[in-house]
């Protein structure tokens, strides 16, 4: 063996794991303590959207449709910081397929939002359902991981704040509702 072909073959296998590094999915689970069909809603309508913790959100559930939202209760859906999800593919009540087709005005990673894209599974699990958020497309670049870090702190923040309602009111969840928390 030449050195030559040993350096290229030594590039190539990095190159190949630089890739397979960056089409991992960004992965998040969680379970909410209600049926299937009540976590559907939520994903799919807009009064359940805002279970995600959006001030506005519209629905149109069907292939090529929208998902329109947005964080600030004095913004307007159609206005520089609505978000508009696009609806690639869905199975009621198992899967839902969307790719952000705008962000909003100040959104820092734009370039890498163009090759990503979102599957939400959710599965029966007793009397919970479990939910998979598994984000798809992600680079190696430094915005794109930077993005990936970004969904993987805001899914999990999404997931934990749509499951508080369903569960069982400990003395602890009690007195932050109390105090309005």
């Amino acid at each position: 063996m030449t050195r030559a072909w040993i350096l290229t073959m030594t590039l190539l296998a990095a190159l190949v794991a630089s890739a397979a590094r960056a089409a991992e999915p960004q992965v998040t689970e969680g379970f909410i303590n209600a049926p299937v069909a009540e976590v559907w809603r939520l994903f799919t309508t807009a009064e359940g959207f805002k279970a995600t913790g959006v001030a506005h959100a519209d629905v149109d559930l069907k292939v090529g449709g929208a998902i329109r939202s947005h964080y600030d209760p004095n913004g307007t859906l159609g206005d520089p910081n609505t978000i508009v999800n696009e609806i690639l593919a869905y199975e009621p009540e198992h899967m839902l397929a969307i790719r952000i087709k705008q962000a909003p005005a100040n959104f820092p990673f734009k370039n890498a939002m163009r090759s990503t894209w979102t599957v939400i599974y959710m599965a029966p699990a007793g009397s919970m359902t479990q939910v998979r958020v598994v984000g798809l497309g992600y680079g190696d670049d430094p915005e794109s991981k930077a993005m990936r870090e970004f969904f993987a702190k805001g899914n999990r923040e999404t997931l934990d704040r749509m499951a508080k309602p369903y569960w069982p009111k400990c003395a602890h969840c009690q007195m932050e509702e109390s105090q309005g928390q």
